[in-house]
């Protein structure tokens, strides 16, 4: 075997076969993006597409996690990390309760970053 399995272990996680299409690497500037895990950093990988993601980034998540998965996501964390205008518009695209959508926007009009 030439190189040993540190050599091949190395190149299987430079090759991109991590689970996410090289495309996506801009957005994970800040994380070592050949070590991103679907499962182990799903929370991440979701919310950086939803907030920064292009539509061709969007249409690969809703494609891999579905728009059930991504609505329930959305539920789940009540829109954390996501703009108010961000969150109006995945809560129409998601055809979320627009109370629901109303008390996520407020949270983010008086969190901590909104007042910097």
């Amino acid at each position: 075997m030439v190189g040993g399995p540190v050599v091949l272990a190395y190149n299987y996680l430079m090759s991109g076969k991590t689970g996410l299409p090289t495309k996506l690497r801009p957005l994970f500037w800040d994380y070592p993006f050949y070590h991103l895990s679907l499962t182990q950093d799903r929370d991440l990988i979701i919310r950086r597409i939803l907030s920064d993601g292009s539509l061709e980034a969007v249409s690969w998540l809703r494609k891999k996690f579905g728009d059930q998965e991504l609505r329930d996501w959305l539920i789940a964390h009540r829109g954390r990390g996501l703009s108010p205008r961000q969150l109006r518009f995945w809560g129409l695209l998601d055809d979320l309760p627009a109370r629901q959508v109303n008390r996520w926007v407020e949270a983010a009009q008086n969190g901590v970053w909104a007042k910097r």
